[in-house]
């Protein structure tokens, strides 16, 4: 598979692409990565250095890609966060080219908001932008819980409401969700749950929730999601594979004590997700 990604890059660390291409490279794809920003390190440590792309050299660098000639030959299109609406319609209007190019070419969209505890930490009008323009012309979305509450304008506390604000979102476009971070009133206490929904139906995988919250697991997440989804034709078996995955990049990086993901150090659970999960059908 082939992948044209269009994300953050940072040089210490790893978020957007920093975090996406390697899982993806080491599952045996090709990725084409587009970076907005060029920054020292993810912006979780209060200070960073480095240049925020220009909305048209981001273009400039994808209208190079077009000339080449390859744009149908990518089988998807993978972004995260957008911090300018202007950033966001160049990566749609990269989507529309690839998928013109190659109409069975799909969308992955991590739309990058807000989490519990935190709030919106995205610039003002972001999050109406990624739910009135962006998140419709996905085929894939990958929100948070709290992101995906937003999405749906509704507030969500037990499974069956999860998955009727999943319908609400996939309603508007995109047919495959994967929320995680999910906690609602029938998760045991000291667990999470990552939740899949299709047009095939809904599955849950339950793990423990660990003790760290780092940067970087949402681009991973996404990633992993859409690599396998697109191999597998399984939300099933992608979603198994995927929070297997995560789940064993968490415990390297908590074993190491570090801040920053460990994907080098997890590689082997990349490459091999370990089945460490069994997902239990909703509907």
């Amino acid at each position: 598979m082939q992948i044209l990604s269009i994300q953050s890059s940072v040089a210490y660390g790893h978020v957007g692409n920093s975090a996406a291409v390697f899982p993806l490279q080491r599952l045996g794809h090709e990725v084409w990565p587009v970076i907005t920003v060029h920054f020292s390190n993810h912006t979780g440590y209060g200070a960073w250095r480095g240049p925020l792309l220009a909305p048209a050299d981001v273009a400039d660098v994808i209208a190079g890609i077009e000339d080449r000639g390859v744009l149908g030959q990518a089988d998807a299109v993978l972004s995260g966060y957008q911090g300018d609406p202007a950033v966001g319609a160049v990566v749609l209007d990269a989507v529309a080219k690839v998928k013109a190019a190659n109409p069975d070419a799909v969308y992955c969209c991590d739309p990058v908001m807000g989490d519990v505890g935190r709030g919106m930490f995205v610039r003002p009008g972001i999050p109406e932008f990624m739910r009135d323009t962006v998140v419709p012309a996905a085929d894939v979305v990958t929100p948070n819980h709290f992101e995906l509450d937003f999405l749906a304008g509704t507030e969500t506390r037990t499974v069956a409401e999860v998955l009727a604000a999943v319908d609400v979102v996939r309603d508007r476009g995109p047919r495959q969700v994967l929320v995680t971070s999910v906690l609602h009133d029938e998760v045991p206490e000291g667990s999470l749950e990552v939740v899949a929904v299709s047009d095939e139906g809904a599955w849950a995988v339950t793990t423990p929730l660990l003790p760290i919250a780092p940067n970087g697991c949402g681009d991973v997440t996404a990633a992993l999601y859409l690599a396998h989804l697109t191999t597998t034709g399984s939300p099933e078996a992608a979603l198994v594979r995927t929070t297997s995955t995560v789940f064993a990049i968490l415990e390297a990086t908590i074993a190491a004590g570090t801040r920053e993901i460990q994907l080098v150090a997890a590689q082997d659970a990349i490459a091999d997700p370990p089945a460490r999960f069994e997902a239990r059908r909703l509907r």
